[in-house]
């Protein structure tokens, strides 16, 4: 009669786990993903060709805004291939909703073409000192396109 109980005490325990593992893994895939476009009605998918102007070095930092991980890099890697020059990324405890970009060299233009492309804002928040011409913060509504599938 025991071994009856026991057994299913561990079945019950592998069917819970199982569930829960499975959970997790739709929960994290939910987080990493940022849940897919269906988010944003405003989505456009013509801004995610926005390139930074020919011939200008725009120096941007990225800062992550959000409790997902990785995000800051994955903005890192998306700006650098439309010609952003991104010297430095980092985490900020500051959490963000919208994504934000701060004007720091009072270049109104190139911060708009650098929020065109983050689907953002932007704030004048000068700074000589950061040599710097823009700050990212990556906030909760920006979501990565999909990463390029390489057999």
């Amino acid at each position: 009669m025991k071994r009856g109980w026991s057994l299913v005490i561990v079945l019950l325990a592998v069917v819970g786990t199982v569930i829960g593992v499975r959970q997790w893994r739709k929960h994290r895939h939910h987080a990493l993903t940022g849940g897919g476009t269906a988010m944003h009605p405003t989505y456009d998918a013509t801004a995610y060709d926005t390139h930074a102007p020919a011939g200008v070095r725009i120096k941007v930092e990225v800062l992550n805004a959000t409790k997902v991980h990785g995000l800051g890099r994955r903005a890192t890697l998306y700006l650098r291939d439309r010609g952003f020059d991104v010297i430095l990324i980092g985490t900020t405890h500051m959490q963000q909703q919208a994504t934000v970009v701060l004007d720091r060299s009072k270049h109104p233009e190139w911060a708009a073409v650098l929020a065109q492309a983050m689907h953002g804002r932007v704030v004048e928040r000068p700074d000589t000192s950061l040599y710097l011409d823009a700050t990212v913060l990556v906030g909760d509504d920006w979501t990565p396109p999909a990463e390029p599938f390489y057999p």
